[in-house]
């Protein structure tokens, strides 16, 4: 009888199923007594009766027959809270499955077990919200785990689970991942269906998980992976990312390195220990190091702004009624999208966005990879509301009642002056913007991918004062096999922890 979660991957816990060293009823049992025992606070709810059934009869011939697996609690699952991380919806049950968890138990053959935390509707890059409380970082309590995949990435980081789901619609996959020593796999837009029910608007998000192995991601996008008619966006079935791992040829291949890509200041000491990350890489695979310069403009603004209209959607007509149910930033945000988005600000977004996909495609024109960090720094406070240590935007307009109030009558008048300045708006943005550059650093680095639509993974790359770091690869349009070989070349070459030093029992290879 095993008393701990299995350490290693989820492809050699199947491994270890079939050899009949382990059977899904104890690695569930183990799994359960370790969620309890856990200060991580990276599950939401637990199912275990469904659990226990799912793993008494689990079908072990399946891609990950039996391994136990967390949902991101923004996925939809039958009979289970749609919170979406919200007060507003805690009292909401799920009528539907997503396509992409349907396909992860029948096709795949895991046993979900429960819920993980996330942001709030997924909408900040932290690990934090009302309705859970804060999530904690396996590297180090007190750290973040970022977001909006906070609990998925510190339960398979924190050897609760080695399998977990996360979305990716800024940067949620990837961003954790770099905070706990992941591999994050953000693929092409639309390779994994985000039905039923999905939001066209704004076209920027992306259905993966997080991952301790290069084959567990790659296995996990045959099982999840292919076309539904529910979803015009998703993209036809691939032949297959696990069998084809370590079969592409990277030698000679260009790349390009911009560490602070899309103009986001990284902290002291993260360019140089990503630049030499990078040059290690080079160097193992043989490709070729070319000085490239990347203008992107810094979409991370006019996104959330955009963004919000399909929360607004969600939110009905509990708006602005349940504003006080929600995490401040989130209420905040939805405040100064009714106020400065018009269709000015709309024309002013798209110009950006074609302006940004323009600047990519001329990128990979010369280069088949883009090496950037992930995050501008290891994992900053885990109570923090935003990413950014120092006094924010959004700090300001809830210091206190009468700011709040200010701010919300600022945010009315605006609205009404842009009736006959409709360019105001858009001026005030770009103000906010410079002057609090928190609102366009959280997922500066990543969310360019999400515009853009092409594939980028986060790699781990060691840690910068005793935290991870991770190195994001980005590359052309529908070669995400290529970025699986990328890095397969990190994990072979220098291999990372599979789970954080803290939890870390006996290491399992993988």
């Amino acid at each position: 009888m095993t008393d701990t979660p299995w350490s290693g991957d989820a492809s050699s816990l199947v491994d270890a199923f079939r050899a009949g060293d382990r059977t899904p009823v104890e690695e569930l049992e183990a799994t359960l007594g370790a969620i309890a025992a856990s200060d991580l606070n990276c599950f939401s709810n637990i199912y275990a009766d469904r659990a226990r059934a799912a793993a008494a009869s689990a079908d072990l011939s399946k891609p990950f027959g039996g391994v136990p697996a967390g949902i991101k609690e923004l996925e939809s699952v039958t009979g289970w809270p749609r919170t979406e991380a919200s007060l507003v919806f805690r009292d909401r049950v799920a009528h539907y499955t997503t396509t992409n968890v349907r396909r992860l138990v029948e096709r795949g053959g895991a046993v979900p077990i429960g819920q993980t935390t996330a942001s709030e509707f997924g909408g900040l890059n932290v690990s934090v919200t009302k309705l859970n409380g804060v999530t904690h970082n396996p590297w180090r309590h007190n750290r973040t785990v970022g977001g909006s995949s906070s609990g998925s990435a510190a339960a398979v980081a924190g050897g609760l689970v080695s399998l977990a789901t996360g979305g990716d619609g800024g940067g949620s996959i990837r961003i954790p991942a770099g905070y706990t020593g992941l591999l994050g796999m953000k693929g092409t837009f639309g390779r994994i269906p985000r039905s039923p029910n999905a939001f066209m608007r704004p076209n920027t998000v992306v259905l993966g998980n997080l991952a301790r192995s290069v084959r567990d991601a790659a296995r996990y996008y045959d099982v999840c992976s292919g076309y539904d008619p529910a979803d015009p966006s998703s993209l036809p079935k691939h032949p297959g990312f696990e069998a084809g791992l370590g079969t592409h040829e990277l030698a000679g291949k260009r790349v390009a390195i911009v560490p602070g890509l899309g103009g986001v200041t990284l902290e002291p000491g993260v360019e140089d220990h990503l630049r030499a990350e990078a040059a290690a890489l080079i160097a193992a695979t043989g490709m070729v190091a070319v000085d490239l310069e990347i203008e992107v403009p810094n979409l991370a603004a006019q996104w959330m702004m955009g963004n919000l209209a399909t929360l607004m959607a969600d939110l009905g007509d509990r708006w602005p009624g349940c504003a006080s149910e929600m995490t401040d930033e989130v209420a905040a945000g939805l405040y100064m999208s009714q106020s400065l988005y018009n269709l000015r600000t709309a024309a002013v977004a798209e110009g950006l966005r074609v302006q940004a996909n323009e600047a990519m495609a001329a990128a990979f024109a010369k280069v088949d990879f883009v090496i950037s960090s992930t995050n501008p720094g290891p994992a900053f406070s885990a109570e923090a509301a935003t990413s950014s240590d120092t006094t924010s935007f959004l700090d300001w307009a809830k210091s206190n009642a009468a700011a709040l109030y200010a701010f919300r009558g600022f945010l009315f008048g605006t609205r009404l002056a842009s009736v006959v300045a409709p360019k105001l708006p858009s001026a005030l943005l770009a103000y906010v913007s410079r002057a609090f550059p928190d609102l366009v650093n959280m997922g500066g680095l990543t969310i360019i991918s999400n515009i853009y639509g092409n594939p980028a993974v986060s790699i781990p790359a060691g840690t910068v004062d005793g935290l991870p770091v991770g190195m994001q690869v980005l590359a052309r349009h529908h070669a995400d096999e290529l970025l699986f070989d990328v890095a397969l070349s990190v994990e072979r070459d220098r291999p990372w922890p599979l789970v954080a030093p803290r939890v870390a029992t006996v290491p399992t290879a993988v």
